[in-house]
C-alpha cells in the first residue's frame, strides 16, 4: 500500500496552500491555493503544479481566502473530474471570491495591454469567469462534524477552526472501519481566535496520527487592545484632518471592522464619521455572513434576533460602482475607506492608496498579517514610494499596523489549540507560514508541548 503527502505549496511560504495525498492510484489534493505576494511565488502560478490534475480524485478545502482557493479554476483548464468537499458557509462564498478574483485578472490583463507595463504581449488573465463557472460545478457542500465518507476506507470530518465564515480544520480518517485503527491526518487549516465577535471559537481535535498545523503568527503574540488602537488612530487623524484607508480582506476582516466600529461609536469612544465600503465582494460576503447562523457565535445570533445586527447597519455606504468608488477622492475632511484587497495587492484600495499616500494627514491602517512582497509588506517595512499602476506614488502618510484584529491566531492560541489532542500526534508538520514563524512555532511545540515537530519543506514528500 503506498500512501504518501507532498507540499505542493503552502511550505516556507503563507500562501499557495495544496497538500497532495496520495492513496494507493488516488489523489487528493488539501486545499488549492494561489501564489501571492513574491514574484517567485506568484511566478509558480503559470506552471503545472507537481501532479497530474486530471488523475485528482477530489479536493478538500479548509476555507475560501484565495491562498486556499484560488487555483480551483485552473483545475477546470485541466480536465479535473472530481469532486470539491468543502463546508456550508465556503461553499456560499466560493462563487464570490473566485469570480471577483477572475475580474481582478482580467482587468489587470486589460490595464497592461493599455499602458503597456506588462513583459507579456498581450498579457493574459490567469484565468476568467468561465473557468470559475465550470469548477463551482464540482462542489459538494457538508455541516460540521459529520464524518463524510468519501470510499470505503476514507472518512472526512470537517471541524469548525474559527478563523473566517466556513473555516475548518480537516479531519481524515484512512482505512477500512471494520480493520485496524484508521490512519488519522489532520490539517488544521487557518486557525482562527477566542472570544471574537461574530464566529464561534476554534473546535478542539481529538486525534491526530499526523498533524499539519499552520505558522502564519507563530513567531508572535496578539498583545494589543484592537479597540483601544482603532481609538487611537481614528482620533489623531480626525485631529488632522485627514482620512483613514483601511485595505481589508473581504472575508472576516471587513465585517469585525465594521463590527468594531459600530460598537465603538455606540459607546461614544469615537466620532461617527462617513464610513465607504468600497468593495462589492465584501458587501455580498456580508450578507453571506448573516446567512449562516450554523457560524455564529451568540452575541452575533443575539443581535440578529433583536434585528439590530452592525453588519448590516445604516452608519456605513456601500459603494458600489466603478465611479461611485472614483468619487470618494472627492471627498472632503475626515472619513474611513475600507476596500479590498487586504495586502494591498489589487482591488479598489490600490487607487485610494494612489490619492491618500503622498498627504501626511492621513492614514492607512493595515488590519492584520502582510505577507512578504505585497505592496502591504512594502508598507509595513517603511518604504518611501510604492509602485501602483506602473507610477511610484510617495508615502506620506502615517501607516499604522494593527495586529489586534486578525483572524489568525497567535502562538499561544496555536498552542492552545494543540493542547486539545488527547496524545500526541506520532508526526507533527508546522506548515503554513514564513520560515522564521513556522520555525518559532515548532520550537515552542517541542519545548512547551514535548512533541517532535519539523517545519515542512517545500517540494518535500512524506511516506505515510
Amino acid at each position: 500500500m503506498t500512501r504518501s503527502l507532498t507540499f505542493a505549496g503552502g511550505a516556507g511560504t503563507v500562501t499557495g496552500s495544496k497538500y497532495l495525498l496520495r492513496l494507493d492510484d488516488r489523489h487528493l489534493l488539501l486545499d488549492c491555493g494561489l501564489f501571492q505576494g513574491l514574484k517567485s511565488l506568484r511566478l509558480r502560478n503559470w506552471l503545472r503544479p507537481p501532479f497530474p490534475i486530471d488523475t485528482l480524485d477530489a479536493v478538500l478545502l479548509s476555507h475560501a481566502h484565495v491562498d486556499h482557493v484560488g487555483y480551483l479554476p485552473l483545475l477546470a483548464r485541466h480536465n479535473f473530474r472530481g469532486k470539491i468537499h468543502c463546508t456550508a458557509g465556503t461553499a456560499s462564498l466560493l462563487p464570490v471570491v473566485l469570480h471577483d478574483a477572475a475580474k481582478l485578472q482580467e482587468e489587470d490583463a486589460r490595464r497592461a495591454n493599455q499602458h503597456g507595463y506588462s513583459r507579456h504581449r498581450p498579457a493574459q488573465p490567469l484565468f476568467t469567469g468561465d473557468d470559475v463557472d465550470r469548477i463551482l460545478r464540482h462542489l459538494v457542500p457538508h455541516p460540521y462534524a459529520d464524518s463524510v465518507a468519501l470510499a470505503d476506507d476514507l472518512r472526512v470530518t470537517f471541524r469548525r477552526a474559527g478563523h473566517i465564515l466556513g473555516s475548518a480544520s480537516i479531519d481524515l480518517a484512512i482505512g477500512k472501519a471494520n480493520h485496524s485503527p484508521p490512519l488519522r491526518l489532520v490539517f488544521s487549516g487557518d486557525l482562527g481566535r477566542w472570544n471574537r465577535p461574530i464566529l464561534r471559537d476554534p473546535e478542539l481535535v481529538p486525534e491526530a496520527d499526523i498533524l499539519l498545523v499552520e505558522s502564519t503568527y507563530g513567531d508572535r503574540l496578539h498583545t494589543e487592545d484592537p479597540d483601544a488602537e482603532l481609538v487611537r488612530i481614528i482620533a489623531d487623524t480626525t485631529r488632522r484632518g485627514g482620512k483613514i484607508a483601511i485595505p481589508a480582506f473581504a472575508i472576516g476582516r471587513t465585517q469585525e471592522v465594521l463590527w468594531r466600529l459600530d460598537a465603538l461609536a455606540r459607546e461614544g469612544r469615537i466620532p461617527r464619521l462617513p464610513i465607504f465600503v468600497d468593495s462589492p465582494m465584501a458587501t455580498a460576503v456580508t450578507d453571506i455572513y448573516v446567512d449562516h447562523p450554523e457560524d455564529h457565535d451568540l452575541d452575533m445570533r443575539r443581535l440578529i434576533e433583536e434585528g439590530r445586527c452592525p453588519l448590516v447597519s445604516r452608519d456605513y455606504q456601500i459603494v458600489r460602482t466603478p465611479d461611485e468608488s472614483r468619487a470618494l477622492n472627492d471627498l472632503v475632511g475626515p472619513a474611513i475607506l475600507i476596500a479590498g484587497s487586504g495586502m494591498a495587492t489589487g482591488g479598489r484600495i490600490l487607487h485610494h492608496l494612489a490619492q491618500l499616500l503622498p498627504d501626511p494627514k492621513n492614514t492607512v491602517l493595515l488590519p492584520g498579517f502582510q505577507a512578504a512582497g505585497t505592496r502591504g509588506r512594502l508598507l509595513e517595512d517603511g518604504v518611501d514610494t510604492l509602485r501602483i499602476h506602473g507610477q511610484d506614488i510617495p508615502v506620506r502618510a502615517r501607516i499604522e499596523r494593527l495586529d489586534g484584529l486578525s483572524a489568525h491566531a497567535d502562538k499561544n492560541e496555536l498552542l492552545r489549540w494543540l493542547r486539545g489532542f488527547r496524545h500526541p500526534p506520532r508526526e507533527t508538520w508546522v506548515v503554513h507560514g514564513e520560515p522564521a514563524a513556522s520555525q518559532s512555532l515548532a520550537d515552542a511545540i517541542t519545548s512547551e508541548l514535548g512533541w517532535r515537530a519539523t517545519v515542512a519543506t517545500d517540494g518535500a514528500t512524506l511516506n505515510l
